[in-house]
């Protein structure tokens, strides 16, 4: 009797479990070709507009909400009309490379993707610092007079 209950419990868990992954599989999904961008180091002032691939890998359109990035340097901009079942479609970044330094930002998307409706992409990489102006500059100090 035990085993009986027992088995009739695993046939019951199978099935659970089978008609959750399909119905996951139900509506949008974004698959992006890559969640990285490396800029690796550039120039000061350089074009830092960088592209983010992406499919809609599901059975619905996907419809993207809202692209927002992590400060005011790192700009997104995405479509905003619904991607079909198997297009793709792509986001863009700028990022400000007037900004010397290290660059570790991300940019949060949010959409009706049944796999991930929140969605984190990053870029990252190194700005050089501002070349000199090519100024001279005058000394001034009592040694030089």
């Amino acid at each position: 009797m035990k085993k009986a209950l027992f088995s009739l419990l695993m046939i019951f868990a199978a099935g659970v479990a089978t008609s959750f992954a399909q119905e996951v599989k139900n509506g949008a999904q974004i698959e992006f070709e890559k969640e990285v961008h490396d800029y690796g180091t550039i120039e000061n002032g350089a074009n830092g507009q960088c592209t983010f691939n992406f499919k809609n890998s599901g059975n619905a359109p996907l419809i993207i909400s809202n692209a927002k990035g992590s400060c005011g340097c790192t700009v997104p901009s995405w479509p905003k009309e619904p991607i079909a079942p198997g297009a793709s479609a792509k986001i863009t970044v700028k990022y400000d490379t007037k900004r010397a330094g290290a660059i570790n930002k991300s940019v949060t998307i949010t959409s009706n993707a049944v796999n991930t409706p929140t969605k984190v992409i990053r870029i990252k990489g190194n700005v050089k610092a501002k070349p000199a102006s090519g100024v001279p500059v005058q000394s001034g100090g009592p040694a030089n007079r």
